[in-house]
């Protein structure tokens, strides 16, 4: 199987964020490019898309009718003194490889949630911990021997999470 995990600058940061690092950051800035990425995941067999929860209006109708949000808490986060609700949450937009229809016993179920920190210094501004990123592989059913294309590597994380999960 090919899956795919998508964590983009989130709209309107790429320029603001990314634009020393990457020529192409604005890109991000428009909302069309989010929405072309998220057509262009269905080419892979299972995938994850990392999003800003005010973004949900407009990316959501745009998904296929067997993707799934999951929601990623984080107990601790980067507090805005200016705003009076807090983001401490992201959604995952995604869609698994293999549907698991039922609970089977001996098989190994995945919550729709994860509760954990961010990752702190761990390379570039938005890099998921360990936890996280185990996380995504669950959620798009990873299994060894499958290709995991990380279309945004950044810090490399994700594919610590697949050497990982290969070891097990």
């Amino acid at each position: 199987m090919k899956l795919a995990y998508a964590d983009p600058p989130y709209f309107g940061n790429g320029k603001r964020l990314y634009g020393e690092l990457h020529p192409d950051a604005h890109l991000w800035d428009d909302k069309e490019q989010h929405i072309y990425l998220l057509q262009t995941l269905d080419v892979y067999d299972g995938w994850a898309l990392s999003c800003n929860p005010k973004d949900l209006k407009w990316l959501l109708p745009e998904t296929p009718e067997d993707s799934r949000v999951a929601a990623w808490v984080k107990p601790f986060a980067n507090w805005r003194p200016n705003y009076r609700v807090q983001y401490t949450w992201e959604p995952v937009i995604f869609k698994p490889a293999r549907p698991k229809k039922g609970y089977q016993k001996g098989t190994e179920s995945v919550r729709d949630h994860l509760v954990c920190n961010i990752a702190l210094k761990k390379g570039l501004s938005g890099a998921k911990p360990d936890a996280f990123n185990d996380w995504i592989l669950q959620l798009i059913n990873y299994e060894p021997g499958d290709e995991v294309v990380d279309l945004f590597p950044g810090s490399n994380r994700l594919e610590e999470a697949v050497n990982r999960a290969n070891e097990t």
